[in-house]
């Protein structure tokens, strides 16, 4: 039996017995991933300083270890899994990773750390409570509702909600795996005043990120005068947060989105003000680190190729996602590739 016809008998369970079997009854299992080890030549972490977040692990503050950021909700938990798992396999460091998850404060934060904890036992990471209310009053509806969801806002505060110890962090979205080492990305050179690094899509429409309205006005229009702007993913991002912090370029962000709510100036969710910020005022990082659009267009999620080049990371953005496309029965060539990394156990033993 396959896990589309697993699927489909659920879905039937809820029909026939609609009282005896409830939604939170059937929560995804995952099956407990390997434990990873570090190489003889992986450098030891520092402690870091005495003004440090003395209530957290020497880890969560050492300037050496790699520090990555995602959001986690039950929505997207299976991509997370995958996600956490691939970054760990392909590290030759991974004991010195450490994770930092970002779930709203409606979501059951407890459960979520349990799924976490039980496959990933011996991981270093902790999970930050979002509050929603303060972003949810900046957010417009977009051309797709997933990306109205306010969690998808939590990229945009997280020099907030992280220990003001960690100074810089990789931030990746859940619908993506690494082949390759992160701490070749979390070492990207950012210079004396970047904030902010990702692959930048210089052929890209830029103009297209914002509406007629925008570049009609004499003002707004000349937000990108003075730079280069180049579209870029933010599914993919290494940010010095002690440098946002200085900046405050949350506050930079919700002055776009509050402009937003006055006059429609862009369509699609949370990208639009970080274009409108950093455009053009980024450290460019190689194509290979964000193999994006794998999950097709915002509408209908078809199949797309790789871009041409190497890859260390596959990026499932756009409205398809590969767990949902596997278990329809309709997956897309590269879905074979995110496979490997999913966890999910399925809810009946069929090892026979």
């Amino acid at each position: 039996m396959s896990q589309h016809h697993l699927l489909i008998l659920l879905s039937l369970l809820f029909i026939v017995f609609p009282n005896t079997i409830s939604a939170s009854q059937i929560i995804q299992k995952f099956k407990e991933a390997p434990q990873f080890y570090n190489s003889a030549d992986c450098p030891i972490l520092d402690p870091g300083n005495d003004d440090d977040d003395v209530s957290a692990k020497p880890i969560f503050c050492s300037r050496r270890a790699v520090h990555v950021a995602m959001t986690l909700d039950t929505a997207y938990i299976r991509g997370s899994v995958a996600a956490v798992l691939s970054v760990l396999q392909h590290s030759s460091c991974p004991e010195n990773i450490v994770f930092h998850f970002v779930a709203s404060a409606s979501a059951d934060a407890s459960s979520l750390r349990s799924t976490v904890s039980a496959s990933f036992p011996y991981l270093e990471f902790k999970v930050y409570v979002f509050n929603v209310s303060s972003v949810s009053r900046l957010i417009s509806s977009s051309i797709r509702s997933a990306l109205d969801c306010p969690l998808n806002y939590a990229r945009s505060y997280l020099a907030d909600l992280l220990p003001p110890c960690v100074r810089r962090v990789v931030y990746l979205d859940s619908d993506l795996i690494l082949v390759d080492d992160i701490a070749k990305l979390a070492a990207t050179d950012l210079g004396r005043d970047t904030v902010l690094a990702a692959p930048e899509y210089c052929n890209a429409n830029f103009t297209s990120y914002f509406t007629s309205a925008f570049w009609s006005n004499p003002t707004l229009s000349l937000t990108f005068a003075d730079r280069k702007a180049c579209y870029f993913n933010t599914g993919v991002m290494v940010i010095d947060l002690s440098r946002w912090r200085e900046g405050e370029y949350t506050a930079r962000i919700e002055d776009w989105m509050a402009m937003q709510k006055r006059m429609r100036i862009y369509e699609l969710g949370s990208l639009p003000p970080f274009l409108l910020v950093f455009a053009g005022l980024i450290k460019p990082v190689n194509h290979r680190w964000n193999q994006h659009g794998l999950g097709g267009d915002n509408f209908r999620g078809l199949c797309r190729d790789l871009h041409p080049g190497p890859v260390s990371l596959l990026h499932w953005s756009g409205k398809g996602k590969p767990w949902d496309r596997l278990d329809a029965g309709r997956p897309c060539p590269l879905d074979a590739l995110w496979s490997p990394y999913d966890l999910l156990q399925t809810p009946f033993a069929l090892d026979s």
